[in-house]
């Protein structure tokens, strides 16, 4: 009652009193906030790398250290299931939490998300199965996956357009730093403990997101512009005249509503049509990148490699690149653009996958390798890094600009589902097609398809940088 009341007050006086430019800092604050869920999800993903180390042999047979720590026989392709049913709990999710958000808010539908966090990571952590194991798996799954569709749906709402870019990449940040903390605390402690600690993160998430405001185009849509107003303020400060900002995107809405049409047509429109392709497109090239597959295999790939580093401190030297170079792209990101980034990164990945092709084919053809010993970590290095600056971060961060609001739900969970399908295939069947063709050649073919992918992004994708939603969709050719 008070704010609307500090609100009423501050909309009776003239808009010229309130003529301070817009505070940064509570909508870093929130944006920040709300990938606490990435740094859960991040989590999520690596926790597959120390668990699956191997740590003994028994009759040619390795044993990793999930099996050995928890007693229960797990073979490779069980394992990779683990692995893998990640990537399928977070397709499963993919959908329904675009529609949850639209209906419950995004800030209710996030704060939601940490009761399957808890109860995936309690089956993971009292496992005494094999199946205990891919429940929790599955389910953890449902929670990050969940937090890849409304995470940035939410940044691109409360952010102004000229830091949306930046608070866009705090989920890639957030997400890499997860991954980094799960490297570096599995050399730490064992599998239950590493566990017990990923489970408390929802938990930190969840008291810390509860204070943040839910987003103004949210209320705007559901017709309660006083609550958009306290909601303005509270991202952009109370000396801020909200009114033009307002005014705008009650416009946008009005002329969406105006041309109103069932979702159906709508999503044939040139505009969604074109928003598809760009997002599908996007998704595909960056998981078929490989990044998952050295993400969550980086263990193996190095212990496969014959380093003299171990793979444990060499995992962790490549989570310390990953979040440097993400935390350089939230600098550049809107001052530089999303496409000459997405453009230098895909080049970059294309080079370091063809270069692990080669050093595995001289490896497996028993050529001397010893002067070269140092390539499989510069080269697994610099893809993270190139990856972590540009195809990491800006794919899920357009999902937030390219669609209307009208479709922006369920379009971008199409193409969050369509991304972790996509996942699931190369974390899934990874260990398969290197133990059919071997390592070099399945290098190669990410190197090809990443070439592929840099032809996609120069003739398709367009920048965004500094255009507010509204010029985007005109841009993709709405009339």
């Amino acid at each position: 009652m008070l704010e609307r009341k500090e609100m009423s007050q501050r909309s009776a006086v003239s808009p010229s009193e309130f003529d301070a430019p817009a505070r940064k800092l509570p909508q870093y604050l929130a944006g920040l906030a709300s990938t606490l869920g990435a740094l859960a999800a991040g989590i999520v993903l690596a926790w597959t790398s120390p668990a699956g180390l191997v740590v003994l042999k028994v009759n040619d047979t390795e044993i990793n250290r999930l099996s050995n720590e928890y007693n229960i026989e797990i073979s490779p392709d069980e394992f990779s299931w683990i692995g893998s049913l990640t990537t399928l709990g977070a397709a499963a999710i993919c959908i329904p939490i675009g529609i949850l958000s639209d209906l419950i808010g995004r800030k209710t539908a996030m704060l939601l998300l940490v009761i399957p966090f808890i109860i995936g990571w309690s089956l993971i952590i009292w496992s005494n199965s094999i199946f205990m194991f891919y429940a929790g798996r599955f389910v953890t799954g449902l929670s990050g996956g969940a937090f890849c569709v409304t995470a940035p749906m939410y940044t691109a709402e409360i952010g102004e357009s000229n830091i949306r870019g930046r608070l866009g990449s705090y989920f890639q940040l957030m997400l890499t730093i997860g991954i980094l903390f799960t490297y570096a605390l599995g050399m730490a402690v064992n599998i239950f403990w590493l566990s017990l600690i990923g489970a408390t993160i929802p938990i930190v998430f969840f008291v810390t997101f509860f204070f943040m405001p839910e987003t103004p185009t949210y209320y705007l849509i559901k017709g309660n512009e006083d609550a958009a107003k306290i909601s303005l303020f509270r991202l952009r400060g109370k000396n801020y005249n909200i009114e033009p900002e307002l005014q705008a995107q009650k416009e946008s809405l009005a002329e969406m509503k105006r041309s109103q049409v069932s979702f159906f047509i709508a999503i044939r429109s040139k505009a969604a049509a074109k928003g598809l392709i760009i997002a599908f497109g996007l998704m595909l090239f960056q998981q078929f990148s490989g990044v998952n597959a050295i993400i969550f295999y980086a263990g193996k790939i190095f212990t496969d490699s014959g380093s003299s580093m171990s793979s444990e401190v060499a995992t962790i030297i490549v989570g310390v690149m990953q979040c440097l170079a993400v935390f350089v792209s939230t600098m550049i990101v809107d001052r530089l653009g999303r496409r000459i980034l997405l453009l230098i990164s895909e080049l970059a990945m294309c080079l370091t996958t063809l270069m692990l092709g080669v050093y595995f084919y001289m490896k497996d053809h028993a050529m001397d390798v010893s002067s070269i010993g140092w390539l499989p970590l510069v080269s697994v290095c610099l893809f993270i890094i190139l990856f972590s600056l540009g195809f990491g971060p800006i794919p899920w961060m357009m999902m937030g600009e390219i669609f209307s609001s009208q479709i922006k739900g369920i379009a971008g969970s199409a193409a969050c589902l369509f991304n972790w399908l996509m996942a699931f295939l190369v974390t899934k069947f990874f260990n398969n097609i290197t133990a059919s063709f071997g390592n070099s050649v399945t290098f190669w073919i990410f190197s090809v398809v990443c070439a592929i992918g840099l032809i996609f992004v120069f003739f398709i994708v367009p920048e965004t940088k500094g255009k507010t939603l509204e010029q985007i969709q005109l841009e993709l050719g709405r009339n």
